[in-house]
């Protein structure tokens, strides 16, 4: 396990996993169409989709920690950094 104790794989997949289970999410409830309707001005809707989408990211966190795998957790939450700043962003 060690061999994948890497920053730039954390990051990676921090970057990726939001991105991803946040398109499953508005592919799962159908929300295409309220996008579409009221466009992305939906500031508290957005803000809501991107926490959804990064708390997985923080469960993992947790979890590389137990497993003492300490680069690939920081990469993990150095990648999920942008979308809680966005997520924050768009709540104000």
């Amino acid at each position: 396990m060690m061999r994948f104790d890497k920053y730039w794989l954390g990051i990676l997949l921090g970057l990726i996993m939001p991105l991803a289970l946040g398109y499953a999410y508005v592919e799962h409830y159908h929300l295409w169409s309220s996008f579409s309707s009221f466009g992305l001005g939906m500031k508290g809707v957005l803000s809501k989709l991107l926490m959804v989408s990064v708390f997985p990211n923080l469960a993992f966190l947790f979890v590389f920690y137990t497993l003492d795998m300490w680069r690939f957790a920081k990469g993990l939450l150095i990648g999920a950094f942008p979308y809680l700043l966005a997520a924050i962003y768009f709540t104000l």
